[in-house]
């Protein structure tokens, strides 16, 4: 079910608010007059996006908070519940990443994305699960990214963790609606490529500079998309075009899908200066309350990669038919 009342009058918990997503997601809400609870590792980064909450008209509330430490993501629930009198949504935001080849990323770098992405979000729910009943009922959305669906090489630790959240998502979902508590909604957004600090901010281990897979998105779809699904819930919602495009080419032929995503991505990941390895920000938080990542060339090619990929999915489907029509013919 979706709030159960209106943006203005609502209670909203953001992770990960500090930059990117979730500050778009934050300044959203606030133009409805949607009280945020600002949660992330970097506090003067909080607090220049409440700032701004504040100036769009919402009201704000800063709460530095570590996702990995359940203790500490209690109080972020425990503070948002003190201060405006409920929580009514919660947004599962906080991630890092480590790019690199899977032998080659190290284990504490890997575990640390595992704790963040995937732990982060478990523990969010489950401090939130409470007090979403308590108000009545709510929406809790985690944001899952499409590599939720698919994957890509370089990102294992992330995909690792994506694929988690889901599924993570799915079963409590079902547990939410078995045990008679179907008035809170779980909900899962997967957005294709975003126009954030993320790929700056990741922990390298490729020997080369990160650049975003074209095409890319601003963040304000992924923020809009957040606003719809607290609304009117949906168990799942892409935020961007190509991100439906995949999950549709990785479902009709999964085995094709990957092949031509990894080759794809294995070329559009990389730019051609040489880094020295980096931990990024897995380990210290390093945000400016920054939306978006400087990427605004590659949004430029978002017609032509959006073709390509509306090209390649109908080719997909053809190899699809044509497998189907092949195997029909061998059955007989």
């Amino acid at each position: 079910m979706p709030l159960t009342r209106s943006l203005a009058d609502a209670t909203v918990v953001i992770t990960g608010a500090s930059s990117g997503i979730g500050t778009a997601t934050a300044y959203a809400l606030a133009r409805r007059g949607t009280a945020v609870v600002l949660a992330a590792r970097s506090e003067p980064a909080l607090h220049r996006v409440a700032q701004r909450c504040r100036e769009l008209g919402g009201r704000a509330l800063v709460v530095p908070t570590d996702v990995t430490d359940p203790a500490a993501v209690e109080r972020l629930a425990a503070r948002a519940v003190a201060e405006f009198g409920r929580i009514d949504g919660w947004v599962n935001n906080a991630a890092v990443s480590a790019v690199g080849l899977f032998d080659e990323i190290p284990v504490a770098e890997f575990r640390r994305v595992l704790e963040v992405n995937l732990l982060g979000a478990a523990y969010g729910t489950r401090a939130a699960l409470p007090h979403l009943g308590a108000a009545g009922g709510g929406v809790l959305i985690n944001n899952a990214s499409v590599l939720a669906e698919v994957a890509m090489p370089y990102q294992s630790a992330y995909n690792a963790t994506k694929h988690g959240i889901r599924g993570l998502a799915d079963t409590v979902r079902q547990e939410l609606r078995v045990t008679g508590r179907g008035n809170i909604s779980i909900c899962t957004v997967l957005p294709a490529t975003i126009d954030t600090p993320f790929f700056g901010h990741a922990a390298n281990h490729s020997g080369r500079e990160l650049t975003p897979p074209p095409p890319v998105y601003p963040p304000e779809v992924v923020a809009e998309t957040i606003v719809r699904m607290l609304r009117r819930p949906r168990r799942e919602a892409y935020a961007g075009g190509a991100a439906r495009l995949i999950g549709l080419q990785w479902r009709l032929a999964p085995a094709l899908a990957e092949r031509v995503l990894g080759w794809y991505t294995h070329r559009t990941q990389f730019g051609p200066a040489p880094r020295l390895d980096s931990t990024g920000n897995v380990f210290h938080a390093d945000a400016a309350a920054q939306r978006e990542g400087g990427w605004h060339g590659r949004r430029r090619q978002l017609v032509r990669m959006s073709a390509a990929f509306g090209l390649a999915a109908a080719g997909t489907a053809v190899g699809t038919v044509a497998a189907m029509a092949r195997r029909t013919r061998t059955d007989r």
